[in-house]
C-alpha cells in the first residue's frame, strides 16, 4: 500500500525460469524478503518456493509465455497480505493489460473443513480455501486499484495444487468457482494452460507484458468507485441508524469539514469524544455509508481485530467486496498523503505509537512516524472517534491532547465533538457515574446503586452473586426469560491455554477455575475450535456464552447482561482500591508500572461493567471486595 505497490522479484517467466534452474532464483528471493521484512525467512518457506515455483515457472513457459511478467509475493493494496504470483500480459481478445493472481500450494491432499475451510494433513487447524483465498486477493487488488475497476476482464485468480492429482482433492473441487478463483491440479495441468494461454496472449510483445507491469506497479492506490457505490448500498439498505443530538452534531461536522476541504483545501481533523454506549460506532457507520453514497475515498479503520472483524460481518454480511473498507490503523503506514477524502478511526483510543511491527519492511521501520501522523497524513478528513477511559493497554495512547498536538503540529484545523448521551446500559447516565465512582475513577465517592438510581433507570438491573456458578445461573435465567444476550468476562487473571484433545476432538481448556466452577476463556485469535466462535465474534455469536471473555473480546461490544469476574489484580484494602500486578496473566499489561498498572486495570474493569444493555451482575473472588460490590449493589 502507498505511492507504488511492491512485489519483491520481477522478472519474464523465462529469465525467471533460468535463474531458478541455475539456482539463484530462490537465494535472492530469500534475500529480498529477508531485507523487506526485516526478518529471517523461515526454512518451511523457502522449501516451498523451491518447490512450487521453479515447477510453475517452467508450466508458463512450456504453455508459450515464457515472455509473461512475473511479480513474486506481490504486497496486496491496504493489506500486509502478499500473492504468491501475478503474472502481467496482454488478453488476446481485448488487447488490454491482463492480470493474473495465482497461489500456489504443494498439498497432495485435502478435505473440506466446513464453509470455507479445508483440512490439510499435519497442520494443525484448518486453513482458507485456496480458491476462497486467491479470490480474496483479486478482489483486494481491484477494489484499490481503480484503473483495474474500471476495465473489464482484468484480473483472473487461479488456485494451482501443483502436487495434488484430481483423486487425493476433489471433495474440495465442489467449492464455488469464478473469474477470480479457480482450482487447477497436476492432472489438470492442460486445462490450466488453456485458461492462462486464454488470458495472457502467447503472442504479444515482450514490451506490452513489461508495460503492463510497470502499469500495475506504478497504479494509483484507492478505494475503487465500484467498491465505494457497494459500500452505500450496503450499509444503506439496512435499518436506518437515526442520529440524536450530539451524534447528528459529530456527524453534520464531518460532513462540513468534507465540503470544506473540497473548497477550501483546508484539512480538517476532527475528534469526537464519548464514553461507553454513547453512540461512536453508529456515527462511524453512518459516516461510511453516506461518504461512500457521495462517491467520497473512504475507509474505516480500527486497532482492534475483534472490533474490525465484527464490523466487517456486520455491514459486509452480504457483500464480501465491502468487508475491504474496514482495515487497521497500521496498514496505513506508507500510504500517500491524500489519497483518501476520509478515514474514520474507530476506538481511536487503541492507536499505537508507531506502525511498526515484526513484518515491516526496514525501509519502512526506518521511515516511520508517529501513527497519529500517518492517519491524518492518509486523509484531507480524519475523524477519531475514541473514548479516553478505555485505554487498558499498555502503548495505546489515543488521546485528545494527542491527537490535537499532531494535528495542529501538522497545520490542522482542528474540531471537538463531546457525546454526552448514554444508548448502553438501559440510556442510565446514572449507571455510567456509578461505575465510575465505584472503581475510583471520579472523585465523588462511591455511592449504593439504590440511592442514585431513578425511576427511569429501575429498568436497568445491577446485581452481585456469591458465586461464579450463582453468576452464570442468573445470567442464563435472563437470556431464557427475556431471549436477550448475556456474556461472562473476567479480569485476566487466568492463563489463557492452546486448545487441548478430547476423544480426538479439539476442545478448549477449562482455565478460569473459582473453587468448584470452571470455563474456559474464548477462543484464541486464529485458532479454530469446533461448536465455539472464533475470538473475534464472541460478543456477538450465541455460542459465546459458556466461555469467558476478557476485555480484548468485549470491548466495543454489547450484550444484553453482563456478568463480570473481578479477579484478584484489583481489590479492596482498607477503603480503597489495590491493584496488583502479581496477579495479572497479561504480560504486556503486568510489564506497566505501579500508577499505569493501576490505571489500566481500572479501565479494564469499566469497560467490562459497561457492556450490558440492560442489566449487570457482578462477583469478586476475593472476600473483601466481594462485600464492597455487594454494599455498592444495594
Amino acid at each position: 500500500m502507498g505511492e507504488r505497490s511492491v512485489a519483491l522479484v520481477r522478472k519474464s517467466a523465462a529469465a525467471m525460469l533460468d535463474d531458478a534452474q541455475a539456482g539463484r532464483l530462490i537465494p535472492v528471493l530469500a534475500e529480498q524478503a529477508a531485507i523487506a521484512l526485516n526478518s529471517g525467512v523461515s526454512v518451511a518457506e523457502v522449501r516451498s518456493w523451491d518447490r512450487s515455483l521453479p515447477a510453475f515457472l517452467g508450466d508458463l513457459v512450456d504453455a508459450g509465455l515464457g515472455h509473461v511478467e512475473v511479480l513474486l509475493e506481490h504486497q496486496l493494496p491496504y493489506s500486509p497480505k502478499r500473492a504468491d504470483v501475478i503474472l502481467c500480459g496482454v488478453h488476446p481478445r481485448t488487447a488490454l493489460p491482463s492480470y493474473v493472481v495465482v497461489e500456489l500450494k504443494q498439498w497432495s491432499r485435502a478435505e473440506p473443513a466446513g464453509e470455507d475451510l479445508v483440512r490439510i494433513e499435519h497442520y494443525a487447524q484448518p486453513v482458507l480455501h485456496p480458491v476462497e483465498q486467491v479470490r480474496r486477493y483479486c478482489q483486494q487488488l481491484v477494489d484499490f486499484t481503480p484503473m483495474l475497476a474500471e476495465r473489464a476482464d482484468t484480473v483472473h485468480g487461479i488456485a494451482y495444487l501443483h502436487n495434488a492429482l484430481d483423486t487425493g482433492v476433489w471433495s474440495i473441487r465442489q467449492y464455488q468457482m469464478d473469474a477470480y478463483g479457480t482450482l487447477f491440479t497436476l492432472d489438470a495441468k492442460q486445462a490450466l494452460v488453456e485458461r492462462l494461454r486464454s488470458r495472457l496472449d502467447p503472442a504479444a510483445d515482450r514490451d506490452l507484458a513489461r508495460k503492463a507491469a510497470e502499469d500495475l506497479l506504478g497504479a494509483e492506490l484507492a478505494p475503487s468507485k465500484m467498491l465505494l457505490a457497494a459500500a452505500a448500498k450496503e450499509i444503506r439498505e439496512r435499518e436506518q441508524f437515526v442520529l440524536l443530538d450530539e451524534q447528528q452534531v459529530a456527524f453534520s461536522t464531518v460532513k462540513a469539514a468534507v465540503e470544506r476541504s473540497r473548497n477550501a483545501r483546508q484539512q480538517t481533523v476532527v475528534i469526537v469524544l464519548g464514553g461507553p454506549g454513547s453512540g461512536k460506532s453508529v456515527i462511524a457507520l453512518s459516516l461510511l455509508g453516506e461518504l461512500s453514497r457521495q462517491g467520497r475515498r473512504v475507509l474505516h479503520a480500527t486497532g482492534s481485530s475483534a472490533f474490525t472483524n465484527t464490523m466487517r460481518k456486520i455491514a459486509g454480511a452480504r457483500s464480501s467486496q465491502v468487508k475491504s473498507m474496514f482495515t487497521y490503523f497500521n496498514n496505513c503506514i506508507d500510504a500517500r498523503p491524500r489519497s483518501l477524502d476520509v478515514i474514520i478511526c474507530d476506538e481511536a483510543h487503541r492507536l499505537r505509537e508507531t506502525s511498526v511491527n515484526r513484518y515491516t519492511t526496514k525501509a519502512k521501520r526506518d521511515a516511520a512516524r508517529p501513527q497519529i501522523e500517518e492517519l491524518i497524513n492518509v486523509a484531507q478528513v480524519p475523524v477519531f472517534l475514541l473514548d479516553e477511559k478505555q485505554i487498558v493497554r499498555p502503548g495505546e495512547m489515543g488521546s485528545e491532547s494527542a491527537i490535537r498536538y499532531a494535528a495542529e503540529g501538522l497545520g490542522c484545523k482542528v474540531e471537538v465533538v463531546r457525546l454526552d448521551g448514554q444508548y448502553r446500559c438501559g440510556g442510565s447516565e446514572f449507571y455510567d457515574a456509578w461505575v465510575a465512582r465505584l472503581l475510583g475513577l471520579r472523585r465523588d465517592p462511591a455511592m449504593p446503586w439504590s440511592k442514585l438510581v431513578t425511576r427511569e433507570d429501575e429498568h436497568f438491573a445491577v446485581r452481585t452473586a456469591r458465586t461464579p456458578a450463582e453468576l452464570e445461573a442468573w445470567l442464563l435465567g435472563r437470556q431464557q426469560e427475556h431471549a436477550g444476550t448475556a456474556r461472562i468476562a473476567a479480569g485476566y487473571c487466568w492463563p489463557w491455554s492452546d486448545p487441548g484433545t478430547r476423544g480426538g476432538r479439539t476442545v478448549l481448556v477449562d482455565d478460569v477455575v473459582i473453587g468448584d466452577w470452571a470455563r474456559p476463556w474464548n477462543v484464541k485469535p486464529a485458532q479454530k475450535v469446533p461448536d465455539a466462535p472464533e475470538s473475534y465474534f464472541w460478543a456477538s455469536d450465541e455460542r459465546g456464552f459458556g466461555q469467558v471473555g476478557c476485555v480484548y473480546t468485549a470491548q466495543g461490544f454489547e450484550y444484553d447482561w453482563a456478568g463480570v469476574i473481578f479477579g484478584p489484580d484489583f481489590v479492596r484494602r482498607g477503603g480503597s482500591w489495590v491493584a496488583r500486578p502479581e496477579h495479572c496473566k497479561d504480560p504486556a499489561v503486568r510489564r506497566a508500572d505501579g500508577s499505569h498498572f493501576a490505571e489500566l486495570i481500572r479501565n479494564t474493569y469499566r469497560v467490562l461493567l459497561t457492556r450490558g444493555m440492560r442489566g449487570v451482575i457482578m462477583y469478586s473472588t476475593d472476600p473483601e471486595t466481594q462485600a464492597y460490590l455487594e454494599e455498592m449493589a444495594a
